[in-house]
């Protein structure tokens, strides 16, 4: 089996855990702790907070260390996480729950950061979307199967037992990554300073032209897109008129969105120019926004299905674009902390976007809300069309290029 074969295997096992932590701890803190609004907030919190705070030092880590022990090590902390949240729901800690979910995102975060560092070594500059497409649906189809799955088996499972199926995905992930073959580590690395590594991978970042509209176009849009989760409740309850389970079958439909672009990526990417995809996901984000704001009072559910149906499609496809990007014109003892400099800003910028958008909808309306989250969606769009990302023709070509 190819390396990138092992690695998606451990992907499917990884994501599928994640996905089980995702959903599981609110109900699990409602459940079973009978715990109230402020403490699963927080404990969703904890699950979030793990990539803001994860994401700069593991980024390091990636760039300086044996990247199979990382995987391995990655798969290992979740497993002890997931495990350690079973034991807490049997021994009925609230505190030991919550500081387990934690330790299991930390996992997640070291897993995801090193994958994307590992790809650019096992495969070519032409095949670098067909790779990360592979490692990208492993999420998509978590997200959509795992949430239906834990929605019907709820009302006939006990929920002590969704922890430890969790844990089961852990091991497959160790197992798959236990294969792994070492990989090569820059030299000379490790004695640099943490702070200088950090400064470099930010500089770097903000001075290529191209990294640059790809953290500024996932800025916009992930302001976007945690604005309009703030959005859609207030929307359905007091504008669509329809029942509350809308929401779910939305993010549902946005699932299915994901695992089609996924896909096609997959399947077709190396026959798309990477310049359309770079610049269809945040376009039809507007379109998939406009949707909802047109929508009438008992807006039809078919409409807001497709509207989410072409948030999860365009963007899992840009996704996995500007990750191939990123690859492309990253030094390859650089590509950690450049990723984690972008996943932090992007996690940092969802919290902070609830906030605005809550407090914004609160004062006027959810209708304005929308507005809101369309005007960020242009912003996100209008970044990636005025750059050199509407330039790029291949990622092979990025190889030579130094900026465009």
């Amino acid at each position: 089996m190819t390396t990138l074969g092992q690695l998606t295997r451990a992907a499917y096992g990884i994501h599928i855990a994640d996905q089980i932590a995702l959903v599981s701890v609110p109900l699990f803190a409602a459940l079973i702790f009978d715990a109230p609004a402020e403490i699963i907030g927080l404990l969703i919190a904890c699950q979030s907070m793990a990539h803001l705070l994860g994401s700069i030092p593991f980024g390091i880590l990636v760039d300086v260390y044996q990247q199979r022990t990382l995987v391995i090590g990655a798969t290992m902390l979740s497993l002890v996480g997931f495990s350690g949240a079973a034991a807490a729901v049997v021994l009925g800690s609230l505190f030991w729950f919550g500081l387990s979910v934690a330790l299991s995102g930390f996992g997640i975060v070291l897993f995801v950061l090193t994958t994307l560092s590992i790809i650019p070594k096992v495969v070519a500059p032409k095949d670098l979307g067909t790779a990360n497409a592979s490692i990208e649906l492993p999420r998509a189809l978590a997200s959509f199967a795992v949430p239906l799955s834990i929605g019907i088996a709820v009302a006939h499972v006990s929920a002590g037992w969704f922890f430890v199926l969790a844990a089961v995905g852990a091991v497959a992930a160790c197992f798959f990554a236990l294969q792994l073959p070492d990989f090569e580590v820059a030299p000379n690395i490790a004695s640099e300073g943490i702070f200088r590594r950090i400064l470099e991978g930010g500089k770097y970042v903000m001075h290529h032209s191209l990294l640059r509209a790809i953290l500024l176009c996932a800025i916009f849009w992930n302001f976007a897109f945690s604005a309009l989760l703030v959005t859609m409740v207030p929307l359905i309850r007091d504008m669509y008129l329809i029942g509350a389970g809308t929401f779910g079958i939305a993010l549902a439909a946005f699932g299915a969105g994901a695992i089609v672009g996924s896909w096609i990526s997959r399947a077709y990417g190396t026959r798309i120019p990477p310049n359309l995809v770079l610049l269809f996901g945040p376009g039809v984000s507007i379109l998939a926004s406009a949707i909802l704001y047109l929508l009438p009072a008992h807006g039809p559910l078919v409409l807001i299905c497709t509207a989410f149906f072409i948030l999860g499609f365009g963007p899992s496809m840009w996704l996995i674009a500007q990750n191939s990007v990123r690859q492309a014109v990253s030094p390859g003892q650089m590509l950690g902390c450049v990723n984690a400099v972008i996943q932090t800003a992007i996690y940092g910028v969802r919290p902070l976007s609830a906030l605005i958008a809550g407090a914004y909808i609160g004062t006027t309306s959810a209708q304005a809300g929308l507005i809101l989250v369309i005007a960020a969606f242009v912003l996100s769009f209008v970044v990636a069309a005025f750059s050199g990302l509407r330039h790029v023709k291949s990622y092979e070509s990025l190889r030579t290029e130094v900026s465009i």
